[in-house]
């Protein structure tokens, strides 16, 4: 049996190219994905040093015989799935094109999918993100007396603008990659 290691990584949602690099840098050191569990925590499993793709695609529900047949017609295994994150990977050859590199064929597809992520996972994370802050706002506000509740709300307020910042991040980094697929 391949020797095995957990790496913990940390990305956002709109960081999903850059999984794609570290994971392509991996497995050229010898090190293949073989899962990833909980978003940060990947199991590598020790291979050859190659040359691969990895490529993710986000579909937040079940994944299908035909989904995972339809990419392995066209070259790429299907490693697994992770909080609607499907990974692939694919092994380089040396006449493959550019476009053989990509899971997606057009840039309409790669669109598709980033408005995908906005309203399956941005609109609803930051609604609910505001419920519960002005939940307990509301709470604070209303009985300011007491030193635990002043930690509560330093507490909150930090978490605020920690979430605020990784929101904003993705944001950024998603309408970035929107604005270079519709040129």
């Amino acid at each position: 049996m391949a020797r095995r290691k957990t790496k913990i990584r940390f990305f956002t949602i709109g960081d999903y190219v850059e999984i794609e690099k570290w994971l392509e840098e991996n497995h050229r050191n010898g090190w293949k994905l073989v899962k990833s569990r909980f978003l940060c925590f990947f199991i590598f499993e020790e291979c050859k040093k190659e040359d691969s793709n990895y490529r993710l695609d986000f579909k937040n529900e079940k994944v299908t015989e035909d989904y995972v047949q339809m990419y392995k017609d066209y070259g790429w295994e299907y490693i697994g799935s992770c909080f609607g994150w499907n990974y692939f990977r694919k092994i380089n050859i040396n006449d493959d094109s550019e476009a053989e590199k990509e899971i997606f064929s057009d840039s309409e597809s790669k669109l598709n999918m980033i408005n995908h992520i906005f309203k399956t996972r941005m609109l609803p994370s930051l609604t609910f993100f505001f419920i519960a802050i002005g939940v307990n706002g509301l709470r604070l506000a209303n009985d300011t007396h007491r030193t635990v509740d002043i930690y509560s709300g330093v507490f909150l307020l930090i978490l605020f603008l920690i979430y605020l910042f990784a929101f904003v991040h993705c944001l950024i980094k998603l309408k970035r990659l929107k604005k270079e697929l519709e040129r």
